[in-house]
């Protein structure tokens, strides 16, 4: 058995969901391909798949599988374009997470021209709202707001979040404007929150966890655009990041309030894969990213450049 072009073929099974739709892509035969999945797991000595006559799913050691397989031939690829006559240039897949609403505002509308200055490059881009495995799940960079736990992980800082509370001027004119956290619980407070309840607000007061004000809110909502857009439309007070509503703040539409009271911001970092050494391919999109947002970051000065070292 040819262990990598089974691996391959695996690959192809998964991403077209069956094997009669990844016998016509290759192209080959139904029984070639089942053939191969068998001996693959003849060899492996597991499941990877299970069948039906209409159905497809991984087993758990096939996700594992799958992820892992993925990655080794995309190294493949990438070393294979290294040393073709193109190898100048960068080629293969980068995968990228980030968190949801930061990847759909800030990251996705900047990969249109990314792709286009690089035709030989490919992107994944994950957007979750929890910390990737970025080696379990094969994530060559990824974008975490928090410190970071683990001082080993090779990260450059892009920048600061602060999250701020603000409220439309017409609602703020018609209910006063809060001077001290604790005149929230008179007010119309909108909260995110992917399960109503109680909620609570942290604010500076000399201390490092600072001082919890819990929130009964007027408005929950899962989606931090939704409960922008509401604050905006004089619903209440919403608590949000300062990227996402710097444009409001500076057209008017947004007032910030309790300012003195807010907690220090937290970093944002760009992580890199630590078993791995800079790629050609990460160090075009770094590059791209340092570009864009070198005159106009959302995220305010970083305290180092955007930068891969060796």
């Amino acid at each position: 058995m040819d262990r990598l072009a089974a691996m391959a073929t695996f690959v192809r099974v998964v991403e077209q969901g069956s094997l009669s739709a990844a016998a016509r892509s290759l192209p080959s035969s139904l029984t070639a391909v089942s053939r191969q999945i068998s001996a693959l797991e003849e060899r492996l000595g597991t499941r990877l798949l299970l069948r039906t006559t209409r159905h497809l799913a991984l087993t758990d050691d096939g996700r594992l599988f799958y992820e892992r397989a993925k990655a080794i031939l995309g190294e493949i690829s990438e070393v294979e374009a290294a040393l073709s006559r193109d190898g100048d240039q960068p080629a293969g897949r980068i995968r990228i997470s980030a968190p949801t609403l930061m990847g759909r505002q800030l990251l996705a509308p900047l990969l249109a021209e990314f792709l286009r200055r690089h035709p030989s490059l490919s992107v994944d881009l994950l957007l979750v709202d929890r910390e990737v495995d970025m080696i379990e799940e094969d994530v060559q960079l990824a974008l975490r707001i928090g410190h970071l736990p683990d001082s080993a992980i090779v990260a450059r800082k892009l920048g600061t979040v602060q999250m701020i509370v603000c409220g439309s001027p017409a609602y703020l004119a018609r209910r006063g404007t809060p001077t001290v956290p604790g005149d929230l619980a008179r007010h119309d407070c909108l909260l995110f929150s992917e399960t109503p309840g109680v909620a609570e607000w942290r604010f500076a007061d000399g201390t490092k966890s600072g001082r919890k004000i819990r929130m009964a809110g007027k408005l929950w909502v899962n989606s931090l655009e939704a409960l922008v857009t509401a604050a905006r439309d004089g619903a209440g007070l919403a608590r949000a990041p300062s990227w996402q509503v710097a444009r409001d703040l500076a057209a008017g539409s947004l007032a910030r309030v309790l300012a003195e009271y807010e907690r220090p911001p937290a970093p944002l970092h760009l992580l890199f894969q630590p078993s791995r050494p800079a790629s050609r391919k990460t160090r075009a999109f770094v590059d791209y990213l340092a570009a864009q947002w070198r005159n106009a970051s959302p995220f305010g000065n970083a305290n180092e450049p955007i930068a891969i070292t060796e």
